[in-house]
């Protein structure tokens, strides 16, 4: 399958890595050149338009920074519009608005295309070795038939039903994992003003029921003081706010997203859009006149796991055989 990719940035490049290290017959795209010539060193062609990588390709994948630069690549004049085939799979795997991807979706499936919103989750350490999760949003046929794709470039693969449901869970696991983070900056801060080493610290929160996959990684980074978890504060804010407009639809009171909203936007005013997100921490910091570091922690995060072909993930409770 010639697969095509736009969007090369901290998920985007590691995305498209895995595909070339895995032999896919890869043809790429970004506003920056720059960010492409790795890979065109490494025998990736280089698409001029999203419009010549639609004519190309039969798989075009993008992973853009938000629904408005998805918009954009797919209806400008040079867009994945104006080149897509009958039978092209679009598969968006940046994290998006559910309308949205339903709108664009169905201008493709108008063209004879077949949409899937695929977003991933679990950080880039393991975007960048093919060991991250992936949900999709399409129907069974588009599914089965990008699988192969996506085993290669995640490691646990979740049909999540018809086109834009993706999109929703993974606004929603980003949700859970930013209100995971304030509650670790919280409890981090706490522990030092009450004395407590903060490696100890680390460790009892690591061993007990208070651990996550968060703690085991943004509070590494939290406490070497890099804070770079590849993920700024500005598509933090995207997404909590993808995620509240989700439940004002649904009819939901939230109480929690909207304070985690407000502390996003101050974080924002302080420290600036592109600030990693870890660092919101810092407004605990200044308000207690304490630096939340330790010795011994690692300045980025690695994936130490190797490199595996993915597989489907069945929901519990439901078998393979009632899913057909």
């Amino acid at each position: 399958m010639k697969i095509g990719f736009i969007g090369l940035g901290n998920v985007g490049a590691k995305l498209a890595g895995s595909l070339l290290r895995n032999g896919a017959d890869l043809t790429v795209r970004d506003l920056d050149r720059g960010h492409a010539q790795p890979f065109l060193d490494k025998g990736a062609k280089w698409a001029e338009s999203p419009k010549a990588i639609a004519e190309a390709c039969e798989l075009v994948i993008t992973c853009l920074p938000s629904p408005a630069a998805s918009a954009a690549v797919m209806e400008a004049e040079d867009g994945i519009f104006a080149g897509l085939k009958p039978g092209t799979i679009w598969a968006e795997m940046s994290t998006t608005d559910e309308a949205e991807v339903k709108r664009l979706g169905a201008l493709i499936e108008a063209k004879g295309g077949h949409p899937v919103d695929c977003p991933v989750s679990g950080g880039c350490h393991r975007a960048a070795t093919g060991n991250i999760s992936i949900f999709a949003g399409c129907d069974r046929a588009t599914f089965e038939r990008i699988l192969p794709v996506l085993t290669i470039l995640g490691r646990r693969i979740l049909h999540t039903g018809p086109l834009g449901t993706a999109s929703v869970l993974k606004v929603m696991t980003n949700y859970l994992a930013t209100a995971n983070l304030l509650t670790l900056c919280e409890a981090l801060t706490t522990m030092k003003k009450a004395g407590l080493d903060l490696n100890t610290t680390y460790e009892a929160i690591r061993i007990s029921s208070g651990n996550s996959f968060v703690h085991e990684t943004e509070s590494q980074v939290i406490l070497n003081g890099s804070r770079d978890i590849n993920f700024t504060m500005d598509l933090v804010l995207k997404d909590i706010g993808l995620f509240q407009a989700v439940a004002e639809r649904a009819g939901v009171p939230l109480e929690i997203n909207p304070l985690m909203i407000d502390i996003f936007r101050d974080g924002m005013a302080r420290f600036g859009a592109r600030e990693w997100s870890p660092n919101i921490i810092r407004r605990l910091e200044e308000a207690c006149g304490v630096d939340i570091l330790a010795p011994g922690f690692p300045a980025e995060m690695v994936d130490d796991e190797p490199e595996e072909p993915g597989g489907e993930v069945w929901p519990k409770g439901r078998d393979a055989e009632a899913a057909e």
